[in-house]
């Protein structure tokens, strides 16, 4: 039987505000927070890290977080694109 959790990610930082500028909001924070968190949870311990986890786990990440325009890119993968 699988178990529902009591609270979701989403759900623990809905009252979070975002304090990004609008016009630089590519990705939903909660996508971010979210990919940082289970990242994190399952070894990475760097922001290169977590960028690799969101890369190599994309397929499932998207079947429960929007990521409307793909898994966010630190600002060092920015540069070379």
């Amino acid at each position: 039987m699988k178990l529902k959790p009591k609270i979701t990610i989403a759900d623990h930082f809905a009252q979070m505000s975002d304090p990004r500028i609008d016009r630089t909001k590519r990705h939903n924070l909660i996508d971010i927070l979210t990919i940082a968190i289970i990242a994190v949870i399952c070894g990475a311990d760097s922001w290169v890290g977590i960028d690799l986890y969101g890369c190599t786990k994309y397929e499932w990440l998207k079947t429960f977080l929007e990521l409307p325009n793909g898994i966010p890119m630190p600002a060092a993968r920015y540069a070379n694109t």
